[in-house]
């Protein structure tokens, strides 16, 4: 008959102390995590705060194009140094309801998501407000993603900087051409003019090139921009007085247009 031996584990050749050095120090790395995290999603709230009377010295679309060697053509105006013609037309194909909503048009996302969901070619949902939370803030791709982050600090904006200063940040901010960064480099990159002197002919150019500077140009536009733009300027003369939030009430009112 085959005695059958127990096997008896042996005692670890490593000590008590030793194992808590090579144990792996997850609870400090969750912490450290979590830190970062939280940092990464005030950061944006906490600048906010500041914006409301610092102007932006950069967004994250422009140190993301510089750290990737690309230039930077960027020039601060404040809002009463930009033509109300640009303003309106930004607005009226921009976003129409910009004076209604609080920063996200939960409607216009309605729209949008039902269109995905029918498997339809996504657009439009997303505000002025949106836009100047991505590109001051965050980033462009994945959506999905960013999303999440961009639709509550984009009501967070809308609350303490109001339309007037996200407009004025927006229109500074936004890419106009390939590295060309917010009305007065765009007029003068394009036009070469300040962008004060903006016409509705120079304003709608522009607005047709902003889904996609990069494939659009303003300053020498093809046939199907032209058209767009066309279109796009006789939607603002419709829709006259959708910018009253800013102090513009017409496109076509020019430098001497009213203001609040």
């Amino acid at each position: 008959m085959t005695e059958v031996v127990p096997h008896v584990l042996e005692p670890s050749s490593v000590s008590p102390g030793e194992r808590r050095l090579i144990r792996p120090h997850w609870r400090r790395i969750f912490r450290i995590a979590l830190i970062a995290f939280a940092v990464f999603v005030l950061t944006p709230y906490l600048l906010t705060l500041v914006y409301v009377f610092a102007d932006p010295p950069f967004s994250a679309l422009m140190a993301r194009q510089a750290l990737t060697g690309g230039s930077v053509n960027y020039q601060w105006r404040d809002l009463d140094q930009i033509s109300p013609n640009l303003i309106a037309q930004v607005i009226a194909s921009e976003d129409g309801r910009f004076c209604k909503h609080h920063g996200v048009d939960l409607t216009a996302l309605d729209r949008a998501a039902e269109a995905v969901a029918d498997g339809k070619p996504k657009g439009g949902g997303s505000t002025i407000t949106m836009q100047t939370a991505k590109n001051l803030f965050l980033w462009s791709r994945p959506a999905i993603l960013r999303k999440p982050f961009e639709i509550p600090l984009a009501f967070f904006m809308d609350f303490v900087l109001g339309k007037q200063r996200i407009m004025e940040i927006y229109l500074n901010i936004v890419e106009w051409a390939p590295g060309v960064y917010g009305a007065e480099a765009a007029a003068r990159h394009h036009f070469g003019k300040s962008a004060a002197d903006i016409d509705p002919e120079d304003a709608a150019l522009l607005a047709a090139a902003l889904p996609n500077p990069k494939r659009r140009n303003a300053g020498d536009p093809g046939p199907r921009t032209e058209a767009l733009a066309e279109r796009l300027r006789r939607r603002a003369e419709r829709e006259r007085g959708v910018s009253f939030c800013v102090g513009v009430t017409s496109a076509e009112d020019g430098e001497d247009g009213d203001r609040f």
